[in-house]
């Protein structure tokens, strides 16, 4: 007595599937490396532009950096710092 094959229709392309194997007709039309699978990648159309409007809005970014009043605090203490190494040596 042989054991039964079991077969589904794919929901996608209609081929004929035996259970437990990849579905032909899919794999013909959307080759993909098997070590992408599952990754949730983007698709090859992604408009990142479009992203970033979506995900943070359209208000220009604000710069980042360093304000003036930091700088002159840390040239003064490098100044402070200098000056005090000289009188004590």
């Amino acid at each position: 007595m042989t054991p039964e094959i079991m077969t589904y229709v794919c929901p996608f392309c209609d081929s004929e599937v035996r259970v437990g194997k990849p579905c032909r007709g899919c794999a013909k039309k959307n080759r993909k490396d098997p070590s992408q699978d599952g990754l949730s990648l983007p698709d090859d159309d992604f408009d990142y532009a479009d992203f970033v409007t979506r995900e943070f809005g359209k208000a220009p970014h604000q710069a980042l950096g360093i304000k003036w009043y930091w700088w002159l605090l840390a040239v003064v203490v490098l100044i402070a710092m200098g000056w005090g190494a000289l009188m004590t040596g």
